[in-house]
């Protein structure tokens, strides 16, 4: 049965959602209401491949809604990936606005340690 998921995570940021997208080559997402399968949903339209529909981001409330059927209209690790590269840029983006110097390292498992050094 598919049904609109809204995860927990928060979405908050646009500057590191538009760095989020340009990081993993994603299209820049507009502004928009887009009908998902089971409803409609208004905010940032984030396109992501091999979705039937796109995720859509609330930056107001930080929700991200959308509708992959349980995996058969989008891959999970499609979003996972997204969420994960929004955090890395949200977190580069604070720290540089402090004048920390930001440092990143991809390990062998995909996590992402980023190091982050005062007066850089």
């Amino acid at each position: 049965m598919s049904h609109i998921v809204t995860i927990e995570s928060r979405v908050h940021d646009p500057a590191a959602i538009a760095a989020a997208c340009g990081r993993l080559g994603l299209p820049q997402p507009v502004q928009g209401t887009a009908q998902l399968y089971s409803g409609e949903a208004s905010g940032l339209l984030l396109q992501l491949p091999g979705w039937q529909y796109p995720a859509v981001i609330d930056p107001a409330s930080g929700a991200v809604r959308y509708d992959n059927y349980e995996g058969q209209w989008g891959d999970q690790a499609q979003l996972d990936r997204f969420l994960q590269a929004y955090a890395v840029e949200r977190v580069k983006l604070e720290a540089r606005k402090k004048g920390y110097a930001v440092s990143e390292q991809t390990l062998a498992d995909g996590s992402i340690r980023v190091q982050i050094v005062e007066g850089g």
